[in-house]
């Protein structure tokens, strides 16, 4: 209650029925022509009257700031909640992609998904809230960049871990740029975060100082209202005797209590022992809707359709034997609206105890206890987040003191939560860390930011059996009325730190593997050359020599021979060219695919003119590639849509499109044979062949050749055919290179 308040009660007290005011005001103009000290009175009670005006309009003031500074935190707060969401969104989108990038599960880009969602819903909501702060509204561009990068990286990983596989995806995450854009982003939503508590602190401070100001007013205010009240009375006293002045004041305090009563915001009325109304202000009329004459003899709890807290006859009980009552009721409007108002009540008693009149005084907080209601939901909903988080939550203030955890750090700790609550957050840090964790917490409390733990280092955790495990910590500060919390999402990476470790262990190998199988194909194939041609030779120098001379048995074994020697000669220079194929590369250049694609057709020009083929294409980009390779990819691609053509003469299209930002995909296009679906993947693999050798010459090797060279520039390539209707060979690259 405000000083006001409890001043307004006192006065009322001297109001008995209506008719009593009535009377007063009635008699008021003819007792103050009668009375040799009316002015006197008149002039206090227009003083009092005049501070009683300066002290409600100071009292509506304070109403008026405390309900703009009740919308200003809850918009605070929505911003705050916002941001707190877009954070969790994108640490969440981060984990997503990086566990598809572990398992390979396609389930898990659900949750990346819904993330992108989130985050875009969050941005769009901070942006709205913000829309009246030029300061906030500045950093948004860049955030919105920045979660457009993370985004577009997160897709890259996707993509390669679909295409290329774990090895690719783990190997453009430990490069960092990932990492760098999330630091970015926590960085920005940070001082977003640290703007809107310091306009919280400044609104909050402008409301304290009015609200000193309303009190001193009003205590100012009390005060002279009761000094001239005082110097009224002991003039009358001394001018008057002693009947007179005490009649006189009684009508004066009457009319004075009744125009009071109606300058107040607040609604006050009187009952009678009936609970039927005998006095309305102004305040209650503006309030409820209904006028002075309108109530007068209604009951208040049926006009108001009153919900008390408690049963009535209890309050009733309570008023009798304290005199006063007060507490929250829900009232109706004359519209039909409902109200929340803090009511309280004063008993005026008879000389033998019995009640004579019942003060209301009720005053309108709907609007504090919806916000008081909204804060309580957005804690709710808070709490709610903090235990539906996959990491262990634990937040400490200054003195590294645990004042909140959620259910996963129960389960990751093994402790209970109220063992770990109040207490030191050492009690959950190895031993051989408790010596420099002060120094560290110390260094985060002088520059508090949303930041990684402990970077460049490894962290570990300590459950309550003393088991240790391998951990990732992120640390976001909150400022508070009475200092920082510090909010800890501890992340168990057991499982990561083993993958990572069989990652590089099957790195290695595979790298060694690979080296060990291509300096094999190399030697086997180089190797082999010089005793094929001595026997290659020696055939050819039998059947050079004595093809007549014997038997026609010898001679068509001569053959099979002379032809073997040559067949194999052919595996062994394919096998030499498969295995020295994506190993020679040069540095990545820029290279006119055009240039490529003439430079293959002119190694292919005998090849065009015997078969009368037609190869036409279309404009074709330059890209970041190794221009060789490119020449051999053309090369064999056009070189076996004229090898497998029909019976019309070859006509080969050479095309291609933008795909995305920053790749293109080629297309080689013919009208030969065609290719029956159940064979798109294995006439990429080495040595398969669909025809036999009396068909069409060759060993089956230069598919394979194109899947190598175009993966190893980091595409991939694939086959569009029906039997009888052409081909369509495709492979995209990327623009930038991928070699």
């Amino acid at each position: 209650m405000s000083v006001v308040q409890n001043g307004l009660f006192s006065l009322c007290t001297s109001l008995r029925t209506e008719g009593q005011l009535r009377r007063t005001l009635k008699n008021f103009d003819k007792e103050k022509t009668k009375s040799p000290t009316g002015w006197k009175i008149q002039l206090a009670f227009g003083f009092a009257i005049l501070i009683l005006l300066i002290v409600g309009a100071s009292s509506n003031r304070s109403m008026v700031v405390s309900n703009e500074s009740a919308l200003r935190v809850r918009h605070t707060h929505q911003v705050l909640g916002n941001l707190q969401n877009l954070l969790l969104a994108m640490e969440t989108f981060e984990s997503s992609y990086r566990g598809f990038v572990l398992t390979g599960n396609e389930s898990d880009l659900k949750s990346y998904r819904a993330n992108i969602l989130s985050s875009e819903q969050h941005e769009a909501a901070v942006r709205s809230l913000t829309v009246d702060n030029p300061a906030q509204q500045g950093r948004l561009p860049a955030l919105e960049t920045l979660i457009s990068q993370k985004i577009q990286f997160g897709e890259m990983v996707v993509d390669l871990r679909r295409t290329k596989g774990f090895e690719a995806a783990a190997d453009a995450i430990r490069i960092g740029q990932g990492k760098r854009s999330m630091d970015d982003i926590d960085r920005i939503i940070h001082e977003l975060q640290e703007e809107e508590r310091r306009l919280l602190t400044l609104r909050d401070a402008d409301a304290n100082r009015h609200l000193s100001q309303t009190k001193m007013i009003l205590i100012l205010g009390t005060t002279l209202g009761l000094l001239i009240a005082f110097a009224a009375a002991w003039s009358v006293h001394r001018d008057n005797s002693r009947r007179g002045v005490a009649e006189e004041a009684l009508l004066e305090s009457e009319q004075g209590a009744a125009v009071i009563l109606d300058l107040t915001h607040d609604a006050i009325f009187v009952r009678n022992p009936k609970n039927e109304i005998v006095f309305w202000n102004k305040g209650a009329e503006a309030l409820y809707g209904w006028s002075k004459n309108e109530v007068s003899g209604r009951t208040t709890h049926d006009l108001l359709n009153t919900v008390f807290p408690a049963p009535l006859a209890e309050i009733e009980a309570e008023v009798f034997r304290t005199g006063c009552w007060e507490g929250e009721l829900t009232h109706q409007r004359r519209d039909g609206t409902s109200l929340i108002v803090l009511s309280r009540w004063a008993v005026q008693k008879d000389g033998s105890g019995n009640p004579v009149a019942t003060l209301e005084s009720n005053r309108d907080i709907t609007q504090h206890k919806t916000a008081e209601a909204h804060l309580i939901r957005m804690e709710a909903r808070y709490r709610g987040l903090l235990e539906a988080a996959p990491d262990a939550i634990v937040i400490v203030n200054q003195s590294a003191e645990i004042v909140l955890v959620n259910a996963q750090t129960e389960k990751l700790f093994g402790y209970r939560r109220d063992e770990l609550l109040n207490k030191a957050i050492e009690i959950l840090i190895p031993r051989r860390f408790l010596n420099e964790h002060p120094g560290h917490r110390n260094e985060f409390l002088g520059h508090p930011q949303v930041r990684a733990m402990g970077q460049g280092m490894d962290l570990f955790g300590l459950r309550k059996d003393g088991s240790e495990f391998p951990a990732e910590i992120m640390l976001s500060p909150s400022g508070i009325a009475d200092g920082i919390l510090i909010t800890a999402a501890i992340r168990d990476i057991t499982a990561r730190k083993r993958a990572e470790e069989h990652l590089v262990k099957a790195a290695d190998e595979l790298k060694r593997s690979n080296i060990e199988l291509q300096q094999f194909g190399y030697v086997a194939s180089h190797d082999l050359q010089e005793p094929l041609r001595m026997v290659a030779s020696y055939t050819q120098l039998l059947a050079k020599r004595y093809k007549g001379r014997l038997d026609s048995d010898a001679d068509e074994f001569i053959d099979y021979a002379v032809d073997g020697c040559s067949r194999m000669q052919r595996l062994l220079q394919d096998l030499l060219a498969y295995s020295r194929s994506g190993t020679d590369v040069t540095a990545p250049r820029e290279v006119s695919c055009e240039t490529a694609l003439k430079e293959a057709l002119a190694n292919l020009r005998v090849t065009i003119a015997e078969s009368g083929a037609v190869v036409t294409h279309d404009p074709l980009p330059a890209i970041v590639s190794d221009d060789s390779q490119l020449v051999l990819v053309f090369q064999n691609l056009v070189g076996n849509a004229i090898k497998y053509r029909g019976a019309e003469a070859p006509r080969v299209h050479v095309s291609a499109t933008k795909n995305g930002r920053n790749a293109w995909t080629f297309s080689v296009r013919d009208n030969g044979m065609g290719i029956d679906a159940r064979y798109f993947e294995r006439i990429f693999v080495l040595f398969q062949r669909l025809h036999g050798r009396n068909e069409f010459k060759g060993t089956g090797i230069g598919l394979a050749i194109c899947k190598k060279i175009v993966e190893r520039l980091g595409g991939r390539i694939w086959v569009e055919s029906q039997p009888q209707k052409g081909s369509t060979f495709c492979f995209s690259l990327p623009e930038s290179g991928g070699v």
